[in-house]
């Protein structure tokens, strides 16, 4: 089982290069980061980690641009969103930027997909909340149509491409690694079999019979093997972690504090003991 961190990395942290270069010496499994664009400050959604909102969540680095720093810093080390919410972006434009940091750190990007709990902030965006999964679903397909090794055009619900010259393309046919995340559920364990690679769930309450269900949904589907599962935003302990090998899971990512370089590094020695 890979271990791999994620955190909310933002202004006042320690910097994303700094940090890459810190796990891949130290042997870490990759580096996820999360997205928001904005905090609306006059959000009326509850925060699902309790109010009021942390300080990092209305200052986080954007990802991308943050993983392209630490793509070019190592070499190794496994990079990803925990998640990306893809409602919230123009599919062409991302699609580019996907697929530009793929090829740049050699295929070893992975693409967390989520739904977003903000409705202020998504519908900045002109996000319709009911509709966003399947928002989602249609800019998965419409991105994949832009990684096609020939111009593909692609006509959906929500967005439309032509067949077009788009490149680079990620190193991966069809694109990277895709995990969704979001609360177990018929509705999300079938979007997970219809277009992705696995699940990115939230911890691990609950696993043993929820993985039980998604299996089921895969296999509905008609998809060969399993669905990958990667416990995120984990306080680790050996009792959990060995929980989380005996369910299968194939990598987990362990949550770093946001803050300052010093902190962020005895963290990484305290969790260098899971390795």
């Amino acid at each position: 089982m890979r271990i791999s961190t994620t955190i909310l990395l933002t202004d006042e942290t320690i910097r994303p290069a700094r940090l890459a270069r810190e796990l891949e010496q130290r042997g870490f499994g990759g580096l996820y980061l999360p997205e928001h664009t904005h905090i609306p400050v006059s959000r009326q959604t509850p925060a699902p980690m309790g109010d009021p909102l942390p300080r990092p969540y209305g200052r986080t680095l954007d990802p991308l641009v943050a993983l392209s720093a630490a793509a070019t810093a190592t070499e190794r080390l496994a990079l990803g969103t925990s998640i990306t919410l893809v409602a919230q972006h123009d599919p062409i434009v991302l699609a580019k930027q996907i697929a530009t940091l793929d090829w740049m750190c050699g295929g070893r990007f992975t693409l967390g997909v989520g739904f977003g709990w903000n409705v202020e902030e998504a519908a900045d965006h002109g996000v319709i909340w009911r509709r966003r999964r399947d928002l989602v679903r249609d800019r998965i397909a419409l991105m994949r149509a832009l990684w096609a090794p020939e111009p593909t055009p692609y006509e959906g619900e929500f967005g439309s491409v032509r067949a077009s010259l788009a490149h680079p393309k990620p190193v991966r046919p069809g694109g990277p690694r895709l995990l969704v995340g979001g609360a177990a559920g018929p509705t999300l364990f079938a979007h997970i079999a219809e277009y992705a690679d696995g699940w990115l769930p939230i911890g691990g309450s609950g696993l043993k019979d929820t993985i039980a269900t998604l299996q089921a949904a895969w296999r509905s589907a008609g998809r060969a093997g399993a669905p990958a599962v990667v416990p995120g935003s984990v306080l680790p302990s050996p009792g959990k972690l060995r929980h989380y090998r005996d369910l299968g899971a194939e990598e987990v990512l362990l949550q770093l504090p946001s803050g300052p370089e010093p902190e962020v590094l005895r963290t990484l020695d305290d969790y260098a003991q899971y390795l």
